[in-house]
């Protein structure tokens, strides 16, 4: 598969690339998606709510930056003087710092005319060439920033809640594993299938095994399937993931019934469907719905 050398993150420079805002009165809002920004030139702000920072998790971001770059912009408005105040991504900040890196990427917001900034964000993000983990970055920034729920989201882009889920999923993955997916040495497939493994050691040796053997989406799932059932690391938890027809399924009948469905299964596909109710007379309305 063709290897890209792009620093990850750079999805919301093609997400959103140079455009103009036009705002209320006789300035307009100019919000930048490719910017690089000088780490000196960045203020952070005053008003951030969380004050303490764990220093190991700081380091271990660092050494992170050092081999893989900055994987998320910061986000940040102007301020005076060319200067720049964090809007969020203070960890990401320090950190970076923490790295030596004298420049980094940077999604540049004015903090009005939010409705025209979530316009352009949905314009770019459906007409943009993106992998799938900027894909999944483009999305985290819409609901972080814009305040969007999954299901607006998914209104506003035309994609159903349980995409969304599946691209918002694939940030709970190591570092190594999203490179190999922004590289396209993995696939989407591949990936999902890796999130059920949650130790990263475990995570990155599967990865490297997928890629020097280039096992099938199917054979990857089989893989993974096999390593937590052997696995003797008591962080590696078994999580099932849904098909999406299962979970188009488990949100349809939830509509239906009125009620908030859930369909668990376990990793050998045995299973349960649960509908829960609060009163006799809500089970008796399941019931007959039911019949």
């Amino acid at each position: 598969m063709p290897k890209n050398d792009r620093p990850l993150g750079r999805g919301l420079e093609a997400m959103l690339g140079n455009f103009e805002i036009p705002g209320k009165g006789d300035t307009g809002h100019v919000v930048s998606g490719n910017s690089t920004i000088r780490i000196e030139s960045i203020e952070t702000n005053p008003y951030q709510p969380r004050t303490k920072f764990d220093e190991d998790a700081l380091k271990e971001l660092a050494e992170s930056i050092k081999t893989y770059g900055l994987i998320q912009p910061v986000t940040v408005r102007p301020a005076e003087n060319g200067r720049y105040q964090l809007i969020s991504g203070e960890r990401r900040f320090r950190a970076a710092q923490l790295a030596g890196l004298t420049e980094i990427p940077a999604f540049v917001r004015t903090v009005d005319d939010a409705v025209s900034i979530q316009m352009a964000l949905v314009e770019n993000i459906q007409r943009a060439d993106l992998n799938a983990i900027e894909i999944a970055l483009s999305y985290k920034m819409l609901i972080d920033e814009c305040h969007f729920t999954q299901e607006e989201l998914g209104e506003k882009i035309g994609k159903t809640n349980t995409t969304i889920s599946n691209y918002l999923r694939l940030l709970k993955l190591s570092t190594p594993a999203q490179v190999a997916v922004r590289d396209n040495q993995i696939t989407m497939g591949h990936a999902r299938a890796l999130v059920a493994v949650e130790n990263e050691t475990e995570q990155a040796k599967l990865v490297k095994q997928i890629i020097g053997q280039q096992l099938s989406v199917r054979q990857t799932e089989t893989l993974v399937k096999k390593a937590l059932e052997n696995s003797g690391n008591k962080k590696t938890k078994v999580k099932i993931t849904l098909s999406d027809e299962i979970r188009d399924a488990q949100a349809s009948i939830s509509k239906k019934l009125s009620s908030k469905v859930s369909i668990k299964k376990d990793i050998s596909g045995k299973g349960s469907i649960n509908i829960p109710f609060t009163s006799d007379e809500e089970l008796r309305r399941i019931l007959e719905l039911l019949q």
